[in-house]
């Protein structure tokens, strides 16, 4: 789709789908922005007529059209609900505006969202690119054809340039979240995150399985070793022309191509999904394809470590001791508590490179979603400020966390008779005793772990989204670099 900044009067916009945003009604002028209040104006009163009939409410992701209007260019206009008035944020925006272009994208080929706030123009232009996003390639005859070829956003052509690129980053990410095990192991994933990083310009170094040997990274290597695919550490830098600050950011990712539980196996029933178990890696790779084109301030480096967790003749048993490559011994207790495993051992990697803050993101646990559902990534910290600053950045994403404790207790339930940590801490706080396993490896260094395991990937279509990956968390890294000084 081509992306373009719009200018001049709403009335004179040619297009197949003049997009207008509306919230729920208190009074009109409340609910209605001045773009629509003057559309309505210009219609005879059709908005007000709308909302009086009851055909429109202004919740979320509603629609109301209007064809052929009168006076207007446009063959059409379309009413997106936007919510309460008083709860509209950029993320309202966001949401509104891929709920218009999953509405229309198969009926036109030309869409402009009009809007006054042109605070809001980034995030409709992700709304708008992300909500074209479908997975059907793998189809013979593909699902919902996606006609739009033009989208014209009435606002600042930087902020249209700056959601137009974090927005197709993510929808990068999306493309390989969503792929299946046998299409992307973990060779693939190398392959794929080489290639973007060459086309943006960072540097890529992937070390492999006998240097991961050589650097005594056994904790990672034990994941690995039941599977036919070999694992990889893959490493992803950039560097700003003129630094601003002296700090050095790793982005950390999950990259498990598919999660089997290993010996520990797992239930059949939706074991289909796990080839989702690389979104934190897929995420790092979408944050780092738009950092390299922002261009902040700050030195960033990615790191995904990625293998494949299958239950061979060789694999890893419940029981097996390992020495992470910080000379850690662990009991593995479970084999399905792998992602950990890999962690760690980058963890510490990043640390030896120079790092200064940390980030990780993973699809670590099921019991993050047993105490926070759909809605919410866990956040855990060792340090207070950088998790303020983690917040502040998932927060002008629209991408929610809530802050979840991390306490020496948690650290208690993994001692290990046998190593110096157990990787599981039983069914009690389940996602809590996962984060309390990365800080120790995270030691005094300022890290902050996401567990993405339930919002990185819906289960149903929503009006907003497709079915599939979500990207979670590459908005709100590239936020984080960006706002960094």
């Amino acid at each position: 789709m081509k992306i373009e900044v719009m200018a001049g009067s709403m009335e004179t916009l040619k297009c197949d789908v003049l997009v207008l945003f509306a919230g729920e009604r208190t009074t009109l002028s409340d609910s209605l922005s001045g773009v629509a209040m003057q559309a309505n104006t210009l219609t005879g009163g059709w908005i007000e007529d709308a909302y009086a009939s009851g055909e429109f409410t202004g919740k979320v992701g509603e629609i109301s059209v209007l064809h052929r209007p009168a006076g207007f260019a446009a063959r059409r206009l379309a009413l997106i609900g936007t919510g309460k008035p008083a709860a509209y944020t950029s993320a309202s925006a966001r949401k509104a505006a891929a709920s218009a272009m999953r509405h229309c994208k198969t009926q036109a080929t030309s869409i402009v969202y009009a809007f006054d706030d042109a605070t809001h123009a980034s995030a409709v232009t992700e709304g708008a690119i992300t909500g074209s996003w479908e997975q059907d390639h793998h189809k013979s005859v593909h699902r919902r054809e996606n006609k739009i070829e033009f989208v014209g956003i009435l606002g600042d052509a930087t902020a249209v340039e700056r959601g137009r690129i974090i927005a197709e980053s993510q929808n990068f990410s999306r493309d390989m979240i969503n792929e299946p095990g046998n299409i992307l192991p973990p060779r693939e994933l190398v392959r794929r995150g080489r290639e973007m990083a060459v086309a943006c310009g960072l540097e890529c170094e992937v070390l492999d399985q006998d240097r991961m040997k050589q650097l005594g990274m056994g904790s990672l290597l034990g994941v690995a070793i039941g599977s036919a695919e070999p694992p990889f550490l893959m490493i992803i830098r950039y560097r700003p022309a003129t630094a601003a600050s002296t700090d050095h950011l790793a982005l950390i990712g999950k990259g498990v191509t598919f999660d089997t539980g290993g010996i520990s196996i797992k239930p059949a029933d939706g074991m289909e999904k796990m080839k989702n178990d690389m979104a934190g890696g897929g995420a790092m790779l979408g944050a780092m394809r738009a950092i390299s084109q922002l261009k902040p301030g700050i030195a960033v480096t990615a790191y995904i470590p990625t293998v494949e967790n299958m239950p061979g003749s060789r694999a890893q048993r419940p029981g097996d001791i390992v020495t992470s490559m910080a000379g850690k011994t662990i009991e593995v207790l479970n084999t399905d508590a792998e992602g950990r495993l890999i962690l760690v051992d980058a963890i510490t990697y990043a640390k030896q490179q120079g790092c200064t803050h940390i980030i990780d993101a993973a699809t670590l646990t099921g019991a993050i979603g047993v105490a926070l559902g759909y809605g919410h990534a866990g956040a855990f910290t060792n340090n207070p400020a950088l998790l303020a600053r983690v917040m502040a950045a998932a927060d002008k994403a629209g991408e929610k966390l809530w802050h979840m404790p991390v306490e020496e207790e948690h650290r208690e339930q993994l001692k290990s008779a046998y190593a110096d940590i157990g990787n599981i801490g039983g069914r009690a706080g389940g996602a809590c005793t996962a984060a309390a396993f990365l800080k120790e490896w995270a030691e005094e260094t300022p890290w902050v772990h996401l567990d993405i395991a339930f919002t990185a990937y819906l289960d149903d279509v929503k009006p907003f989204s497709a079915k599939g990956a979500t990207g979670f968390g590459v908005r709100t890294f590239v936020n984080l670099a960006l706002d960094w000084v």
